[in-house]
């Protein structure tokens, strides 16, 4: 393998093209800049005794490998995975791999070093897709080469082929020689190769799907070094406590600082008009992330030298609001008999038509309709929003616990009219996001805030309060559903008449999931209903309601039949090009020992669902889930035990997968048992625990079992954060059934009588 040096900082930049319908990977070098010391205005320079390969990785004299994630850790262990991923091919020492966040400033001013992959390159999931996978790869095996290369070189130029690398220890194999890869990191950081090593398959790995090592920030969550949002502290800094208009699109008429200004601490207010001019400062300069997402509400703050003086003061102040016309909405009643009655006929916009379904369906053997509704649900993240902004004349610095860094560092740079060089985002862990911090109008808020108290750090904290009343919602969506079975019991024709408030998806059931794509006539159309209300996605956009919607609903279809609900299921999948469907179905039951005998008042209930798949076999993730739970006469529920199976294709850290099942398993019992916002005037009713509980321990299932002979062993690997939660619900519901005889077709379960007699 040939050598050369002398390259240009530039020449190593890892890109990603589509060619033909798959991702192309292209890879030069730059070794030379790390070598050089230069300096750069985004962040401290790499140490010249230190090697950075790309701007994904450096190598240490100590041999300290850093691995630089674009993608935020929420708890869901990404940054580990994509630390993992380099490893396999880097064959370096596991316990000495760190991770640092990648400068979404760098990644502006060096054409995208960090983001070729598109607008999700930084987004906080999907650390096993196939393009973030391939870069990760092909660098850690690039790395490798030169590493091995430069030894060569230090050995007088013995062959490569006769170096093994292994454990960040290069071994000259005829002679026993050794050297670190510290040692010679600067030296390989500075070659070029003639051709980039391709890396090996799959069926050659021996870390990933071979080690399950634990995320890598847990020693330092668990001696508190771990730095989250609220957690920042800067110097000189001071801390502001936020109220927004309580109904949403609602105006700020007035208030009166007078009342507050004498109180201890208090520095100001800060008045967050949505109406302002909001622009890059370069008009030839376009932000990719658009401003409707992430558009401030009306509010104010108060800025004080410590937050609970904020929060005091804020409580204080006298304001008056402009409710605007979501005040419309009185109550949830109002809002779901909206909902009920869009979904009576048709919708205005048809999702999926096939075959002659209006004309076929009433004539079937058997009909079978439901209507089904989920309500508005908050996040609930662990981490209330915060984030930190020191604004000035020419300078931005955000701390923030974003979802997407980089649209993080647009819009600072949009809400301040700053040249975007001139910003820096500094990206915190995260104290989970589900979907909640995607928009950005979190980091806009702080931004806003902090740039009416320019030169100074300020600390933006939305209590508890705020967070749930001014979240960005799961969309309420309510579906009326119909089908015609034949004689055999088997769905030949399909409707969705489907009806929420704006957001991800108001579709209902998309096509290609839940058995859809298998039905010969099938009609699916949606209603928005504007509600004023602001929504976003929440752990599987849309998913989780279609799930609870078509899997009740299948099990209706298995009664009218007169078929086991887990029989009906194989048979319904068994003409689906997808494997996985019945692997996961029997995996499960067969787990859980479905159909066992159960005395009165105990019951088990069965779903599955796909995340992912678009309407084609053999991609995204498949889950089923079998519930079992014991109803006292009383209506008192206990959930006795969850079984899940999941089809992913491949896995590549078993017990970062099992942690992940188990808690989108207890996010869907919270969800589907609890979760449930109401509405008084146009206004949020719940504010804190007391009013909107989550599961504590002692409601969680005494076992929760995962299991994994549903892997289909299909090449993809597919997510699993948000897959797990769909099939839950509908499990738990159709469980109740079997031992209560009610079916419950709205969420939460807590608002219904389960009692029996």
């Amino acid at each position: 393998m040939g050598i050369h040096k002398e390259i240009s900082r530039r020449d190593f930049v890892i890109s990603t093209a589509v060619v033909g319908g798959g991702l192309a990977i292209t890879a030069t070098w730059s070794g030379a800049f790390a070598a050089s010391g230069s300096t750069t205005p985004w962040a401290t320079p790499t140490p010249a005794n230190v090697g950075e390969f790309t701007p994904w990785l450096t190598i240490a004299p100590d041999d300290t490998v850093t691995v630089r994630v674009n993608s935020p850790d929420l708890g869901n262990g990404i940054v580990t995975q994509f630390a993992m991923t380099m490893t396999e091919e880097l064959e370096c020492d596991w316990d000495k791999v760190r991770v640092e966040y990648a400068s979404a400033t760098r990644d502006y001013l060096e054409g995208g070093v960090y983001s070729k992959g598109g607008g999700l390159s930084y987004f906080s999931g999907r650390s096993t897709s196939p393009g973030k996978m391939e870069i990760m790869l092909q660098v850690g095996a690039s790395a490798r080469e030169r590493l091995k290369a430069a030894a060569a070189e230090q050995w007088g130029g013995v062959p490569v082929s006769e170096i093994e690398a292994k454990k960040s220890v290069l071994t000259h194999k005829p002679s026993g020689r050794t050297l670190r890869y510290g040692e010679v990191a600067v030296k390989a950081a500075a070659i070029k190769l003639e051709t980039e090593p391709k890396p090996k398959p799959q069926s050659e790995w021996t870390f990933l799907g071979k080690a399950s090592p634990a995320k890598l920030q847990i020693s330092m969550i668990t001696n508190g070094s771990l730095v989250y949002g609220i957690d920042v502290r800067e110097p000189d800094m001071l801390y502001a406590a936020i109220l927004q208009s309580p109904v949403h699109g609602g105006k700020l008429k007035s208030y009166d600082f007078d009342k507050i200004k004498g109180l201890p601490g208090v520095r100001g207010v800060a008045v967050v008009d949505p109406s302002e001019p909001r622009k890059m400062a370069d008009d030839k300069v376009k932000s990719p992330f658009p401003l409707g997402l992430s558009a401030p509400q009306s509010a104010i703050a108060v800025i004080a030298d410590h937050y609970w003086q904020a929060k005091v003061a804020l409580d204080a102040l006298p304001v008056e609001w402009d409710d605007g016309p979501g005040a419309q909405w009185k109550t949830t009643e109002q809002l779901n008999k909206a909902a009920y009655d869009a979904i009576q006929k048709p919708g205005s916009k048809v999702e999926l038509t096939r075959g002659n379904t209006l004309e076929i369906i009433d004539k079937q053997a058997k009909v079978v309709e439901g209507t089904y509704l989920t309500p508005f649900n908050d996040h609930v993240t662990m981490e209330p929003l915060n984030g930190t902004a020191r604004v000035t004349a020419d300078r931005v610095d955000v701390w923030h616990p974003s979802q997407h860094s980089q649209q993080g560092f647009y819009i600072a740079a949009e809400e301040t009219g700053l040249p975007l060089e001139k910003v820096f985002f500094h990206q915190t862990w995260v104290g989970t996001g589900f979907g909640r911090r995607v928009y950005g109008d979190d980091v806009r808020m702080v931004v806003a805030v902090a740039k009416k108290f320019p030169g100074r750090p300020v600390q933006v904290i939305w209590s508890r309060e705020e967070s749930i009343r001014q979240g960005r919602f799961r969309a309420l969506m309510a579906t009326k559903l119909k089908a015609g079975l034949d004689k055999d019991g088997m769905p030949v024709a399909f409707t969705s008449y489907s009806a929420g408030a704006k957001g991800f998806s108001v579709r209902g059931i998309p096509d290609g999931a839940y058995g859809v794509s298998i039905i010969p006539n099938v009609h699916i159309t949606s209603e928005v209903l504007n509600t004023h209300f602001l929504t976003g996605p929440y752990r599987g956009p849309g998913y989780n309601s279609s799930a609870f919607f078509m899997e009740t609903f299948t099990d209706e279809m298995a009664l009218a039949a007169g078929i086991d609900p887990l029989e009906y299921r194989l048979r319904l999948y068994a003409k689906w090009p997808d494997a996985g469907w019945t692997k996961c179905l029997k995996e499960v039951a067969a787990k859980a020992n479905w159909g066992k005998s159960l005395p009165k008042g105990r019951g088990q209930g069965i779903a599955i669902s796909n995340w992912g798949m678009g309407g084609k076999p053999e991609a995204g993730t498949t889950v089923a889930c079998v519930a079992e739970v014991e109803v006292s006469k009383k209506g008192d529920l206990k959930i006795v035990a969850l079984d899940v199976s999941f089809d992913t294709g491949r896995i590549v850290n078993e017990d970062a997968i099992r942690a992940q099942v188990e808690g989108g398993a207890i996010f869907g019992v919270n969800m589907t048992l609890n979760e449930g916002l109401h509405i008084k005037d146009g206004r949020i009713v719940e504010g804190n625990y007391d009013q909107y509980p989550m599961v504590r321990m002692a409601d969680i299932p005494k076992t929760i079992g995962v299991h994994f002979g549903g892997l289909s062993g299909h090449d993809r690997m597919g997510e699993i954060g948000e897959p797990p939660v769909g099939p839950i619900g509908p499990a738990i519901g159709n469980a109740i059934f079997r031992a209560t005889g009610k079916r419950l077709r709205t969420t939460p379960f807590r608002e219904h009588d389960l009692s029996w007699a």
